[in-house]
């Protein structure tokens, strides 16, 4: 008999993009009336849909939706075809300015093509509903923006949603879209989806193409995507990536080995936040997963270090000096400061973070070897207030970016699960893979979300 304890109460972890593209095919379900119920709800006047999207393609969205019969959801032979889809307002689309969530690009020239990411969310037939809000060029995981405003969080509307992928986890969490596109620089998939509830997947770099995306860190960035479950992220991670998909259900617990990370991981936990990993541990225990905790010197060493932030802000003023010398009254104050300070950064020490990259990342390749994945708390703490957020964002994104962030650096896979129990606050559980082995972490993942053992 399988185990089949859920690491939380919220979902069957079933995949809808399968049961929506299934009722498509075959006619008991309609592209236009999913893309209608997602519509009515952005506009609902008592929801978050003004916050949450900066441009919603609602004209586009009914014209691509009606196109969709059941003959052509077949002849697409993409199980996203004719479903919802939002993306983060960083990526280009032919004929629109790519405002990255920040008027100062207000006056750039519209993109003259699609990125990657969006001719293949078009190619597989997905209905793009709209363009999701963000923290101001990306750079930072707290969330707010002080001119588009910011979306007030699922769980409870007075607390930040994490960001900078901010819209993009509201809309799936609010049910605005069936899934969405987000990077990840150093948690920006990963805090959202854990502070809204929602699965987010970070893959390997290389795996989904930066092009036609406003850069924040070329070392660190990554796009990936938000959903509702493990499986609904690998469908769309595979368009995303132009990969075929690959099964997800091919591991149960009694297989794996989970290593969790001891020391600073697991300090300052929030007490909702400290029971809910150790119930999921313990869920996962049971099933029979072993679990151990292990010295990983490693992040020792990057906490020390602290390379992304050096590195962030000496790859974002590149790209921004000629548009802070134009538009930078602007710019969000605190996204400024943060960018400026790449200035004052040397040479030496940015080329330092650089040569170090590889070395330690082979150190903790050999260190976590033995193990199918790390697991620890995605964020320490629950989604604070954005009340809180604005008085001290500074604070408040060092600790929430605290367990996310090493692994942009190491070029890690990782994805955040949902582990609360309904009704309470959002918790996330982040698991992390080895380079390259993507889908072999979605699988995994997915066998922790089920609770799926012998």
């Amino acid at each position: 008999m399988k185990h089949t304890e859920q690491l939380n109460g919220l979902s069957s972890a079933a995949s809808e993009i399968r049961a929506l593209a299934a009722g498509l095919s075959a006619g008991q379900a309609s592209s236009i009336d999913l893309v209608e119920e997602c519509l009515d709800r952005i506009k609902d006047p008592a929801g978050e849909g003004a916050r949450t999207f900066i441009k919603v393609w609602d004209r586009e969205a009914r014209l691509a939706a009606a196109a969709f019969t059941p003959e052509r959801i077949g002849e697409t032979r993409s199980l996203v075809a004719g479903l919802p889809v939002s993306v983060k307002d960083l990526f280009d689309v032919k004929g629109e300015v790519t405002l990255a969530g920040a008027p100062a690009r207000d006056d750039t020239a519209p993109a003259a093509s699609d990125a990657p990411v969006i001719s293949r969310l078009k190619s597989a037939g997905a209905v793009l509903i709209g363009r999701t809000n963000m923290t101001q060029f990306a750079y930072s995981a707290v969330g707010l923006n002080p001119h588009f405003g910011t979306p007030g969080n699922p769980w409870d509307r007075s607390r930040t949603p994490g960001g900078s992928s901010s819209g993009a986890a509201v809309s799936v969490a609010d049910r605005m879209a069936v899934a969405s596109i987000g990077s990840d620089t150093v948690g920006s998939i990963r805090v959202p989806a854990a502070f809204c509830g929602v699965v987010g997947f970070k893959p390997t770099q290389r795996r989904v193409p930066r092009d036609g995306a406003i850069p924040l860190s070329t070392t660190l960035d990554t796009v990936g995507p938000l959903a509702r479950s493990v499986e609904d992220c690998a469908l769309v991670f595979g368009v995303i990536a132009g990969e075929e998909v690959r099964p997800t259900d091919g591991f149960d617990l009694t297989s794996l080995r989970f290593a969790i990370p001891k020391g600073r991981m697991l300090e300052g936990l929030d007490p909702e936040v400290a029971s809910a990993f150790a119930r999921a541990c313990s869920t996962a225990s049971r099933a029979g997963a072993r679990i151990l905790e292990i010295d990983v010197p490693t992040l020792d060493v990057f906490q020390t270090l602290s390379p992304n932030a050096t590195i962030q802000a000496v790859e974002s003023m590149a790209w921004h000096r000629d548009l802070i010398g134009r538009r930078g009254a602007e710019y969000d104050p605190n996204v400024r400061a943060r960018i400026e300070a790449g200035d004052r950064i040397a040479a030496t020490a940015y080329a330092d973070c650089l040569m170090r990259r590889e070395p330690l990342s082979h150190e903790l390749d050999h260190l976590t070897a033995g193990f199918d994945a790390l697991i620890m708390p995605t964020v320490p703490i629950i989604a604070p207030s954005i009340a809180t957020c604005m008085r001290d964002e500074g604070s408040v994104r060092a600790r929430i970016i605290r367990n996310t962030s090493p692994f942009n650096y190491f070029d890690r896979p990782s994805i955040s699960i949902p582990i609360h129990e309904p009704g309470s606050a959002p918790v996330g559980l982040m698991l992390v893979g080895q380079r390259d082995e993507d889908w072999k972490l979605l699988a995994i993942a997915r066998a922790l979300e089920t609770g799926r053992g012998r």
